[in-house]
């Protein structure tokens, strides 16, 4: 994976005779930002190059900054950058749609290996950069991170102060809830925390603790308008889970590997756990109720999106979703149904041309040595595509089987339903209920209640046990009509996996 990129990682790449960088990031101004501040303290000119601004000195010790003449054009640019004998960094933006002419990609070759023997060096910049394979073997890939916590909150002050002078905007946050707007600006870029803050305020011409709100719905649009991710705020999961004792147990103790205390006692938190088990019967739920538990937001991954006909762009986008989920943490990271993204089976992880192990083995090591407080929860509904060694201990936390409700689960499902659809348990005969949905799962017997009170209303009639057991009667469940994968499945599992319950 490409490192996260730093002043410090520029000025070692660049002592280091690393002649091409390059650069994937949607924040130009905050690149510019570090690539200035490096060529400072190596006493080094920062150079840009754009097609419409051509060639240009940002600034160097006892230097004017300006235009240059002779590199306007993509080869002409090149062609000139190797005339200069001033050792510099020479950011080219969006250069890489100009290497499909084989004059540019050889120019650009000539100066990489010219520039080996110097400090000089190439940047290319843009959102995506891919490279010719001539090329690859002398660009560093580099990642610029999403901000850290101080420069949001450099932000943060600086653009406070101009907001209370001329837009006369009232500032009603105190420190604590002041911290709780900075976290919820995690996993923005420094213009999208920028925009949002000052949308916030001038909506209606304040800041206050309500306008988190509008932050978490900011970020959410962001995240779904980028394909990867989903986010669910904590304040917005209002789920419950009936039974699941041992799992909640575990959760209980895991909560505690994010705290101080474990800090102090060189205790790592706990990475995630992978629920395994019948379809319907709250693996997916149990996510929604973790984040809830722990009042963390939870990101949703669709493993399915990750897939690009690109090569190298799948394995990119688990990046990037790793990337957003670790720069809003801590967080809950919930992969549903995870072998559809990492499914090898059948053809030894070779039927879509290896992409399936390559993502597996990018969110493996991910995961393995991943240092941000992002507790992932994975479920999976079918053991047989999953790779083995996603089911070796050490890679989850823990795995657990989730099997079909048992009488009491049932019991406490029906109740559970009953009374979000404000139907009161106590006037249902929940006995004879839960002797009927025997072999039903938890998303069945939700479902035979929506469906009850949906003939109720066509009836014009309150919601009785009648009517529930009557949809019952009509629904065949998953047990039944799969009977033989659903028995082998438990089979499976119980043999080699923690039960929830």
């Amino acid at each position: 994976m490409p490192p996260s990129t730093s002043v410090h990682d520029i000025k070692t790449l660049i002592a280091s005779f690393h002649p091409l960088l390059v650069m994937e990031t949607p924040e130009e101004e905050r690149l510019h930002e570090i690539l200035d501040t490096a060529a400072a303290e190596l006493r080094m000119t920062l150079f840009e190059w754009s097609i419409t601004r051509g060639l240009q000195r940002k600034g160097a010790p006892g230097l004017i900054p300006g235009k240059i003449t002779g590199g306007n054009s993509p080869l002409g640019v090149l062609k000139h950058i190797e005339t200069l004998s001033v050792e510099g960094i020479y950011l080219l933006q969006d250069f890489d749609r100009y290497l499909e002419d084989p004059a540019v990609a050889r120019k650009l070759r000539e100066v990489a290996q010219h520039f080996m023997r110097t400090r000089s060096a190439l940047v290319l910049s843009g959102r995506s950069v891919p490279m010719p394979e001539d090329l690859q073997h002398l660009a560093v890939y580099c990642e610029l991170a999403l901000p850290a916590d101080e420069e949001l909150r450099s932000v943060f002050d600086t653009l406070v102060a101009s907001l209370r002078s001329s837009h006369r905007i009232r500032i009603e946050l105190d420190p604590v809830e002041e911290e709780q707007f900075l976290q919820a600006l995690r996993g923005l870029t420094l213009n999208e925390a920028r925009q949002t803050i000052a949308h916030a305020a001038v909506t209606d011409g304040k800041l206050s603790v309500s306008d988190i709100h509008h932050v978490q719905d900011r970020k959410a649009q962001l995240l779904r308008d980028g394909g990867l991710l989903e986010y669910f705020p904590a304040a917005d999961n209002p789920f419950r889970l009936a039974g699941f004792t041992r799992l909640k147990e575990w959760l209980a103790r895991a909560r505690l590997g994010f705290s101080a205390e474990a800090r102090e006692l060189n205790l790592t938190p706990p990475k995630g756990i992978l629920l395994v088990g019948v379809q319907g019967c709250g693996k997916s739920l149990s996510a929604k109720v973790i984040a809830r538990e722990w009042q963390l937001p939870l990101l949703k991954l669709d493993a399915g999106s990750l897939y690009d006909k690109y090569i190298g762009e799948s394995e990119k986008n688990l990046r990037k979703a790793t990337a957003q989920a670790e720069a809003m943490a801590p967080c809950v990271l919930w992969i549903d149904e995870i072998e559809k993204g990492f499914a090898t089976s059948g053809s030894g992880g070779e039927g879509d041309g290896g992409v399936g192990r390559r993502i597996f083995g990018t969110f493996i090591s991910w995961l393995q040595e991943k240092r941000a407080d992002v507790f992932v929860v994975a479920t999976a509904n079918d053991l047989t595509s999953l790779p083995p060694e996603l089911l070796r201990k050490g890679r989850f936390d823990e795995i657990f089987f989730v099997d079909l409700p048992a009488a009491e689960e049932r019991e406490n499902i029906f109740r559970i339903h009953l009374e979000l659809r404000k139907q009161d348990p106590a006037s249902f005969d929940l006995a004879a209920l839960v002797a009927a949905s025997e072999g039903f799962s938890g998303a069945e017997i939700e479902q035979a209640v929506i469906a009850g009170l949906y003939r109720a209303l066509h009836r014009k009639q309150a919601l009785c046990t009648e009517l529930v057991l009557q949809e019952i009667r009509e629904t065949v469940p998953l047990s039944i009509s799969r009977r033989e994968d659903v028995e082998h499945l438990r089979a499976l599992a119980r043999e080699r996996f923690v039960p929830v319950v």
